[in-house]
């Protein structure tokens, strides 16, 4: 019976744990925390009108067919100085405040934080790089290929630079009404944003007539998407892990990057607006946050313990 009280008290912990999960990654002064929110709805239905025009054309994006993890906020200065520490990652990055974005990071070097993020925790790393430090492709069948193929992301890779859809969905789509909006503030009206110097009443941090000099802090940022992330409109630019031209079939293209930054117009914030770069490029204004595969849902955990119980009190019964 012991036991069996054991399974129940995870298996309620689990179902009062909130909506959104907080990873830790090293220990004692170089912890550091990744919360993340859930982004649910799989095989929503992609934005009709996103207007995101490249080499392919008008691109429909925000389709996701699968359930993701998204980081609420984007990675802090913190976050990259400790992850340098314990796995000698060598990342640089611009030095305002260890709770401001990291910028500067350029993608490659998100790449690498992000795969040390998994390998730290026991997964397979997310992206191929060869002993020189390059960046390759992985085969067919190692890439990631749950709602299309992904040549840049591993298949059974845990944490990930988010894609162009996953971004995209995070950011602009509310699962309550099916909608798209224009901003990731829940809203198509134009936020309010930093009237003048030292406002601390903004719906994101952009320029609304004042010069901003740097962003602020990862969690000042305004009001959250629907799905509950901060900063995705504004404070820093964030890069995606998709090229430009979406396919993420060639290792040198450039990516993209979307979302504002703070001492940017409006209209970057918008869902029309994608910009890219080289991924080798250090942008002052551009920083980046992490996805992850889903937690386990209540129901498969708690079958799980109900099969582990069952079979606890089987064995128990067949030694008797």
């Amino acid at each position: 019976m012991k036991t069996n009280a054991t399974l129940v008290f995870f298996a309620w912990a689990f179902l009062c744990a909130p909506a959104t999960q907080a990873d830790s990654f090293g220990s004692g002064a170089t912890q550091f925390d990744i919360e993340f929110v859930e982004v649910g709805e799989a095989g929503n239905t992609a934005d009709s009108d996103d207007g995101d025009i490249n080499r392919l054309g008008i691109q429909n994006l925000g389709s996701v067919a699968y359930g993701y993890r998204i980081g609420k906020f984007e990675i802090s200065e913190d976050a990259i100085t400790k992850a340098n520490a314990l796995g000698g990652l060598g990342i640089t990055q611009d030095n305002r405040g260890v709770n401001k974005p990291a910028t500067s990071v350029n993608w490659f070097e998100a790449a690498k934080f992000v795969n040390w993020l998994n390998t730290s925790r026991g997964h397979q790393a997310a992206y191929n790089f060869d002993s020189g430090g390059n960046f390759q492709l992985w085969s067919t069948t190692e890439a990631w290929q749950l709602g299309g193929e992904n040549l840049f992301r591993h298949k059974d890779a845990f944490y990930f630079l988010p894609s162009a859809d996953e971004w995209y969905k995070a950011a602009y789509y509310d699962p309550a009404t099916g909608l798209y909006y224009d901003y990731p503030t829940g809203s198509d009206n134009v936020p309010d944003g930093i009237d003048f110097e030292g406002d601390t009443l903004f719906d994101a941090v952009f320029t609304d007539g004042a010069l901003i000099a740097d962003p602020n802090d990862v969690s000042d940022v305004g009001v959250l998407s629907p799905f509950g992330t901060a900063g995705q409109g504004g404070n820093a630019m964030e890069w995606e892990e998709t090229e430009l031209d979406l396919m993420n079939d060639a290792s040198s293209v450039e990516r993209g990057f979307r979302g504002g930054w703070w001492d940017s117009p409006e209209f970057d914030l918008r869902a029309t607006n994608r910009d890219s770069a080289n991924g080798s490029f250090d942008i002052s204004i551009v920083g980046f946050r992490v996805a992850s595969r889903p937690i386990p849902e209540p129901s498969t955990l708690l079958m799980t313990l109900g099969v582990t119980g069952g079979l606890l009190v089987w064995r128990r019964r067949r030694r008797a």
